[in-house]
């Protein structure tokens, strides 16, 4: 029992040091803030064929936890990331006419690719710009891409998608941090 009680509290020294070695008391947290423009607009971000608004605001949920959780990798201390998200249209479709028993299934099929528009601007911690733009996201070819990381996951077009996005986008945004430091 002791070795256990040893080894648990090594893991949580090992992880403290590693979120205080992220946190720069002075700059604070790297901090992503996700905002969905008008969402019952949105092309198709429902559960089902009748879709209800709690199925809809599940889905986006997850995706905006999915990315306040994955952008922290691309952000310095400091930094801010604003993502307003204006369309969400989610790979596949419902097919009424398979009857009811289908109401709760997405077909997914490369012709339903997954789509998503957002802007979104990058800020440090003096409120200056390091980066924006606007995006019209489209995978046309995810069925031919190895979403092994999201195997089981509902989201996993959409998140592969988000994936390439902010590698391209916000690839570097901590090395021009570190780079403007040094100098």
């Amino acid at each position: 029992m002791k070795t256990i009680r040893i080894l648990l509290l090594s893991a949580l020294a090992v992880a403290g040091a590693g979120v205080a070695h992220a946190f720069d008391p002075v700059k604070g947290l790297p901090k992503t803030e996700v905002v969905f423009f008008e969402r019952q607009n949105f092309t198709d971000a429902r559960d089902s064929y009748m879709g209800s608004d709690s199925g809809r605001d599940g889905n986006l949920d997850m995706i905006k936890e999915y990315l306040v959780k994955r952008a922290t990798r691309y952000l310095a201390p400091g930094q801010k990331l604003t993502i307003t998200i204006t369309n969400v249209d989610l790979a596949g479709e419902f097919e009424p006419w398979r009857g009811p028993q289908f109401d709760d299934v997405r077909i997914v099929k490369d012709i339903y690719p997954p789509r998503i528009d957002l802007t979104f601007k990058v800020t440090d911690a003096e409120g200056k710009v390091l980066a924006e733009g606007k995006r019209v996201l489209r995978d046309p070819t995810f069925m031919m891409r190895l979403t092994m990381a999201f195997q089981d996951d509902p989201l996993r077009h959409e998140k592969a998608m988000l994936d390439d996005w902010m590698s391209e986008d916000l690839h570097g945004l901590k090395k021009t941090v570190a780079s403007a430091a040094t100098h």
